[in-house]
């Protein structure tokens, strides 16, 4: 298990000294003359004096003979058996759907230490999402997560890593889907593993999202063929203003002090102005744009994205629609679940527009057609100077990260944030006209 570990996509932990000190089985199921194991690993991180802990999720195969089609899934031989990544084997997912088609809608079943959860909701029906029968198919590309797609019907999306609590994803599928709000693929259930506090999120069961055409892709084609995107990115604008008014029906709402949102914002800005001399120039532009930020007193914050870009979009044929709710990896799950400002979402995928246009080659200016479309479609008017003002303080916080991995990573990329850094700080701080 450590050595398959180490060369996964998903494993967080490469490059670091890590060693697996628990095997958690959490259930065990026969399938023919194979046995499927739900396993949770626990592995640790040595380093600066401290033991770093995360736990990772390994559905396991374990068969009576090799098994060529899956020599790339192989974690090894033991007792007789072979032993594969589940994932990897389509028989051993038709499982994961058999135990949901078997729950009854709005209850559970439980397989060993899993608990299958299967929404129930009002009016609806999955009208054969669930049979067994239907091909399932791993998903390429993902890196944090595995997903598996049954016939174009259902999707199983596997969390490898774990943590104690709810999971964003599903917690505001699962809101959103109850209020019937159409912008994200309708969640039908989930599956969790532990008790109380302890519990975690393992999997969720949602529908798949026929026919789509991820949104950061058509947007690069856009801006390679000169494709203003103005539509597009007008509807696009609608699609997330509709889920922050579900979310905010959905969650608590609150408000933080413009001031303390003002000066978490200056703290990151002047650590970058040290480290990062290409933003010396526009030093006294970004104080003033967050200076404006602090004189607007109680600022309104909801449940958001929280990691909002192109990439976290769907075009289907009845419109857009949003993946992803997990927010920032980064970040500790309990922050990722509070409120956040709306603008936080909007920023973030204008500076995606900007990424596309530079990615893209795109002719220069080709950005600005559809940034300002999306927030028209957005908020259906013009921003109001208070909005904008808010909006360029959650652009320039994200600009100046972005200068910082960027000038890290990939250096012929930091004129990107660099650009947005210039243009918000030299551009003057809106003011409020006649009332």
């Amino acid at each position: 298990m450590t050595d398959y570990l180490g060369g996964a996509r998903w494993f967080a932990g490469k490059g670091r000294h890590y060693e697996v000190t628990d095997v958690d089985r959490v259930a065990s199921v026969h399938v023919g003359d194979a046995l499927l194991t739900l396993d949770v690993l626990t592995v640790e991180y040595e380093g600066e004096g401290r033991r770093d802990v995360e736990r990772y999720q390994m559905p396991l195969v374990h068969l009576p003979v090799e098994r060529a089609d899956l020599h790339h899934a192989l974690l090894g031989r033991h007792e007789g058996r072979w032993t594969y990544d589940a994932v990897h084997d389509p028989e051993s997912m038709a499982r994961y759907l058999e135990v949901f088609a078997r729950t009854e809608p709005g209850g559970t079943r439980q397989v060993g230490g899993a608990v299958f959860h299967r929404l129930d909701v009002e009016g609806s029906s999955d009208d054969g999402a669930l049979d067994p029968a239907l091909p399932a198919r791993l998903l390429t590309g993902e890196q944090s997560n595995t997903t598996v797609v049954y016939g174009d019907r259902t999707l199983l999306k596997l969390f490898r890593q774990v943590t104690p609590g709810r999971n964003p994803d599903i917690e505001i599928h699962a809101a959103l889907t109850a209020a019937g709000n159409p912008t994200v693929g309708a969640l039908r259930g989930w599956v969790t593993a532990g008790e109380g506090e302890r519990t975690e999120d393992l999997a969720m069961l949602q529908e798949f999202l026929v026919d789509a055409h991820d949104g950061w892709a058509l947007t690069l084609d856009a801006a390679r063929r000169g494709d203003d995107f103005a539509g597009e990115a007008l509807a696009l604008g609608a699609t997330v203003a509709s889920a922050h008014h579900a979310l905010a029906e959905q969650f608590p709402t609150g408000t933080v002090d413009g001031d303390d949102l003002a000066e978490r914002m200056r703290v990151r800005v002047e650590a970058a102005l040290i480290g990062f001399p290409q933003l010396a120039p526009y030093a006294d532009g970004l104080r003033q744009r967050l200076d404006g930020l602090g004189d607007q007193g109680e600022q309104e914050v909801q449940r958001v994205h929280g990691d909002l870009h192109l990439g976290q979009t769907l075009l289907t044929p009845s419109g857009w629609r949003l993946v992803d709710f997990e927010g920032e990896p980064a970040k500790p799950l309990a922050e990722r679940r509070l409120p956040d400002s709306r603008w936080r979402d909007v920023a973030g995928m204008l500076r995606s527009f900007d990424y596309a246009a530079h990615a893209a080659g795109a002719e220069p200016g080709w950005a600005t057609t559809p940034r300002a479309r999306f927030l028209h479609g957005y908020a259906g008017r013009c921003l109001t100077p208070a909005e904008q003002s808010l909006l360029d303080a959650y652009e320039v916080d994200k600009a100046v990260y972005e200068v910082g991995y960027e000038a890290r990573n990939r250096p012929d990329w930091v004129d990107i944030p660099l650009a947005a850094v210039q243009r918000i700080a030299t551009t003057p701080t809106p003011k409020e006209g006649p009332q």
